[in-house]
């Protein structure tokens, strides 16, 4: 591929590049370049937001070049401040390797492994060896003044909450990262981008050519409002079951839905909007949710999800989400799963019982003159926490018993019979009594 048409695969939902000239530059000597990504694995799952990053690398690797997924065991336990308001809690280093090794698995569901294009490497190979000297010296290369003009840094300082001199050393460490890996190019969201000019300064300092900043957008979560995360529940997870993927995604909130469609895609934007225009909203989280239901739902995932991988499937983008059954899908087997998943979401949907729900058997010493509490039998079926989160949930006519909403909260059941336990609008289980 031309230095020209690699950029603009490149530049393609990118939010920055900083310099696209000198990311023109590297591309045309036609050499390998080296594609950093530093991650502190402080959470062992990964979600879609993760994945714009991580498809990014994907296309630098599909264009020749190496990736580096670099884990930040030693930042780890430094902790990155970025986005912070208050100081993140440090990890031990046992705690940042555990979390690692389900960071890489999942991953690898994105990133090809072969050693010619993958590299994967741990910060404490440098930073555990640097002496107290080199930290000073590498200090030296920034200002309190300069760390102050960070956004997360300035708020907290002006508000008078604490700073620790540890956390002024992270981006310096990171930066370092960068140094010690010679890299040509680094990866990270907007709320990286201070630590990722940090990068470029010292690499300047110890001589090397500065690397190339491309920074991505951060993903909107299912709330509309936040970025996507494990800890707000507003996220998708990359290694989600087909269902649950394919019912989130069909949640995508329509304000940011175009968003999802360019960060997680390879859709043409006017594809996409003749999508919108033929089906409508609802058409395009069908869209949305076939493609990326499939494409994760393979051990690694297409290189291009675009109209080919799309109609693949067996699917029409012109149906713009109509017609559920695929017809002649190359793949059979992905196309059924997709097929199963869409299914299941309608079924519930248009109020059904899924035939997948799981059972759970209730001993008979839980049952009082022949019959259970209702809120103590949504807790043993394991749809609440507690009693006192039922009777909540039942206040806010948030559970149901055999598709029936519940309003009675002293409601006592008799469990003559299977059943079907609802809370919202997915989750199921059926109850009967243990022989």
């Amino acid at each position: 591929m031309e230095p020209e048409e690699a950029l603009a695969v490149l530049r393609r939902g990118s939010a920055e590049i900083i310099t696209e000239d000198d990311l023109k530059q590297k591309l045309q000597k036609g050499a390998k370049l080296r594609i950093k990504l530093g991650v502190d694995p402080t959470r062992p799952d990964l979600h879609l937001g993760h994945a714009v990053v991580l498809r990014k690398m994907r296309q630098f690797q599909e264009l020749g070049h190496k990736v580096i997924l670099l884990i930040g065991d030693f930042t780890g336990m430094i902790g990155d401040p970025s986005g912070r308001s208050k100081t993140r809690p440090p990890l031990t280093l046992e705690d940042t390797r555990e979390n690692a090794r389900s960071y890489v698995d999942q991953a690898r569901k994105i990133l090809l492994q072969d050693d010619d294009v993958f590299e994967l490497r741990y910060n404490s190979e440098w930073l555990s060896e640097l002496t107290f000297a080199e930290v000073i010296r590498i200090s030296a290369q920034m200002t309190v003044a300069q760390m102050l003009e960070r956004e997360d840094f300035k708020k907290r300082y002006t508000r008078g909450v604490p700073i620790g001199i540890h956390e002024f050393l992270y981006p310096l460490a990171q930066g370092y990262d960068s140094v010690a890996l010679e890299a040509d190019v680094e990866m990270g969201g907007t709320d990286q981008k201070f630590n990722l000019l940090v990068g470029r300064d010292l690499q300047k300092f110890y001589g090397q050519e500065p690397q190339v900043l491309v920074i991505m957008p951060l993903l909107v979560g299912l709330d509309g409002v936040e970025k996507m995360s494990k800890s707000l529940d507003n996220y998708i997870g990359v290694s989600e079951e087909p269902a649950s993927m394919f019912k989130k995604l069909m949640r995508v909130p329509d304000a940011v839905l175009l968003d999802y469609f360019d960060l997680l895609t390879d859709l043409e934007r006017e594809e996409i909007e003749a999508v919108i225009g033929k089906g409508g909203m609802v058409g395009a989280h069908r869209v949305l949710a076939r493609l990326l239901t499939a494409a994760y739902s393979r051990e690694v995932i297409p290189a291009w999800l675009n109209r080919a991988f799309y109609e693949s499937l067996g699917y029409r983008l012109e149906e713009a989400g109509g017609d559920r059954q695929p017809n002649d899908p190359d793949d059979e087997d992905l196309a059924a799963l997709v097929s199963q998943a869409e299914a299941r979401y309608d079924e519930v949907a248009k109020g059904g019982v899924p035939d997948d729900i799981p059972t759970v058997e209730v001993d008979p010493s839980e049952l009082k003159d022949g019959a259970i509490w209702v809120a103590r039998l949504f807790t043993l079926a394991g749809l609440t926490k507690s009693n006192g989160e039922a009777r909540r949930l039942i206040q806010n006519r948030g559970l149901r018993v055999d598709g029936e909403v519940v309003t009675d909260p002293q409601l006592q059941i008799s469990l003559d019979h299977p059943v079907v336990l609802r809370r919202g609008k997915d989750k199921f289980v059926r109850v009967r009594l243990k022989d």
